[in-house]
């Protein structure tokens, strides 16, 4: 395992992240504690999680997991989404963030979280007042860094201006999508997180599921989140997704490495990434992304790799070599 620095932040983490999004649903109570249990065994320092995984049962299980060892750990959850049926029970203003937070610390069973979420843009709360409410909970000590997730990099961007200009804790860690069938984090996210010293962790390096060999054009597995829930179906439901997935598998094949192992290792190659977020229902899944420990990536793979799909076009959409001094 090694272990690297989220951004300006001092803060050294595992640069494998274990997400809990099962624990509590497709991961009862005692698998989900062997889950935590064979992530530190491995070395294992960062956990994520989030107010709505599991209806809140996710971050009470590893408030359990945490209780002997949270001073080891490095600990993420997330706010945006309803946790209740009130009007005011979702978003991103003050009231939420304050009551949403002081809610998973209690369910954590906790004092502080490292790196706090907002886990996704709101369009009814200006960006200042969600900011200064992530401002005050870093003054009160109860989260130690403001997090993004699931926002657009000119959203982010504005964000960090609207911090320096007001002189408020600013983002320090950045939770895109991203994997080898999603890679539009390449074009604008990244590099702003490269450019501003900013951590990433990435999530779903297995496009859930479709980059673990089950999947492809003539090929599904009888069960899996692509066939079951409609948000994946909908999200990868382009067929050459599943090309992509027949190339892969093949590609691992032949260099003789399982496919999740693999991708997993291809997102960890990048080097704007501070971590992939991996998750698993069990312990064999767990084992297969944590392959990715064994896998030695070099740049010429990492490009052979990236040629099996499409690289997305740039932010300009002028992709052609500019001559010196020529505009």
């Amino acid at each position: 395992m090694e272990y690297r620095t989220v951004g300006k932040t001092g803060i050294f983490v595992s640069n494998l992240c274990f997400g809990t999004m099962s624990f509590g649903g497709n991961a009862d109570a005692e698998t989900s504690k062997s889950m935590f249990k064979y992530c530190r065994d491995t070395g294992i320092n960062f956990f994520d999680t989030a107010d709505v995984y599991s209806g809140g049962r996710a971050e009470e299980i590893l408030g359990e997991c945490i209780a002997e060892c949270r001073n080891e750990i490095v600990l993420t959850s997330k706010v945006f989404y309803p946790t209740g049926e009130g009007v005011n029970d979702k978003g991103l203003s003050r009231r939420h963030i304050i009551n949403a937070a002081e809610n998973s610390l209690r369910r954590l069973k906790t004092d502080r979280i490292e790196f706090y979420f907002v886990h996704a843009f709101d369009d009814n709360t200006p960006m200042e007042e969600t900011l200064l409410a992530l401002d005050l909970l870093q003054k009160q000590g109860k989260i130690l860094y403001p997090a993004v997730s699931n926002w657009a990099a000119w959203q982010i961007a504005k964000a960090l201006g609207i911090s320096a200009k007001e002189q408020l804790a600013r983002f320090e860690l950045i939770q895109p999508m991203y994997s080898l069938v999603k890679r539009q984090a390449e074009v604008e996210i990244l590099p702003l997180a490269a450019s501003e010293k900013i951590g990433v962790i990435s999530y779903s390096p297995l496009g859930a599921g479709l980059l673990t060999g089950k999947y492809g054009i003539n090929k599904r597995p009888d069960q899996g989140r692509l066939l079951e829930e409609a948000r994946y179906k909908d999200r990868y439901k382009d067929d050459n997704n599943f090309i992509i997935a027949d190339k892969f598998s093949a590609y691992a094949e032949k260099h003789d490495v399982t496919p999740s192992s693999l991708a997993v290792a291809w997102v960890m190659s990048n080097p704007s990434v501070t971590a992939p977020i991996i998750g698993a229902r069990n312990i064999a899944q767990l084992q297969d992304s944590l392959g990715a420990l064994d896998i030695k990536m070099t740049p010429e793979w990492r490009e052979e790799i990236s040629s099996l799909s499409n690289t997305p076009a740039p932010a300009t959409d002028r992709a052609e070599t500019l001559l010196p001094n020529w505009k």
